[in-house]
């Protein structure tokens, strides 16, 4: 049967979406046949969502060259939270980020996330609705991976999820602009083939700081509360570009302070600090030399001083006389000098 065929193939019978009949047995003694078979017939109203996938949004991950591992994982933990996802390799440096539409229309994506490593260090991600725009420019801060976190939450793995925003988004318009592609990007779309008809976990998007700040969490059934699952991570807006990766800028936040800008002020901070010890040191070793010049040196000292008379200069004008060698004469033993005086 070709219905059969389609359901176990995953798809709908031409009949599917029609209003169905149902048939209940009773008690065939009571009543005639015909009389009971219409009493037991119950029409099935229709469906009111034919499951018709209409929201094509599909949304490519991918990265520039040079990410450390801790990115290599948060794009694959994105991949896995968004099954309506695509990966591709990744791209040179050397090429232009303009380039990224052309890989999103091979690749039948109407969305990109594009994750761009600079000194090895510094991550940035883009938010790209291409290729007409707009597109929006992050650095990103304080990234923990699913792994890394270790959370006690878990969900199912392609369930939808409901995305959840600070009321600041609503007040200002950019942030209303990327509310708006948050919620194309993220969102996956009803009735996708790779999505499960379950809703378990919230995505997050607070403001605070000047930041967005994502969180990922899930629903427990019991009592509605929240675990958090993750991964988690603070974008921090820097430019909302009028097209896709190109145009004039729509916005620019003043608030931003480039990552070279503040590792040189840390620098210099630290050099202050540096230099400021150095100079009470200076002052300590200059404070130490006069305790000590004070202690050796007797204030006191000169009060009994009292001068010696002067004496008049001697000038001998010839040379002295030469001193008188006593000879050493021979002096007899007493014994001898008893003989001597008996003679």
């Amino acid at each position: 049967n070709m219905s059969t065929f389609k359901r176990k193939r995953g798809g709908k019978a031409p009949g599917d979406n029609k209003a169905k009949k149902a048939r209940f047995i009773g008690n065939a003694s009571s009543a005639p046949e015909d009389e009971q078979e219409k009493k037991n017939e119950i029409s099935v109203p229709a469906p009111v969502s034919k499951g018709k996938w209409t929201n094509k949004e599909r949304v490519l991950i991918f990265s520039s060259r040079g990410i450390n591992f801790r990115t290599r994982h948060l794009m694959q933990d994105l991949r896995t939270m968004m099954p309506h996802s695509k990966a591709d390799t990744k791209m040179d440096r050397k090429d232009k980020l303009f380039v990224i539409n052309e890989v999103c229309e091979i690749k039948n994506c109407n969305k990109c996330l594009f994750f761009e490593a600079k000194k090895k260090q510094d991550l940035y991600m883009w938010i790209s609705n291409s290729p007409h725009g707009p597109s929006a420019k992050f650095l990103v801060q304080n990234i923990h991976t699913l792994a890394e976190l270790k959370m006690t939450g878990n969900c199912l793995k392609g369930s939808r999820p409901l995305l959840s925003f600070d009321p600041k988004f609503d007040k200002e318009p950019h942030y209303a602009l990327l509310k708006e592609l948050f919620i194309q990007t993220f969102s996956t779309p009803h009735y996708h083939p790779k999505s499960q008809p379950f809703v378990d976990h919230v995505f997050t998007f607070t403001i605070a700081d000047n930041r967005i700040w994502f969180r990922n969490y899930q629903i427990i059934e019991e009592d509605a509360s929240l675990v958090e699952i993750g991964p988690r991570f603070v974008l921090n807006l820097i430019k909302i570009f009028q097209g896709s990766f190109v145009g004039p800028t729509l916005y620019e936040n003043p608030f931003f302070l480039s990552p070279n800008m503040h590792r040189r002020q840390i620098r210099l901070a630290t050099a202050a600090r540096l230099r400021e010890k150095q100079i009470v040191k200076e002052l300590q070793s200059i404070k130490k030399s006069e305790a000590k010049d004070d202690v050796v040196r007797d204030v006191t000292a000169d009060v009994f001083r009292t001068p010696a008379e002067e004496k008049p200069v001697h000038i001998e004008t010839e040379p002295p006389e030469p001193k008188a060698v006593k000879k050493n004469k021979h002096k007899a033993f007493k014994r001898q000098r008893m003989q001597m005086a008996r003679k």
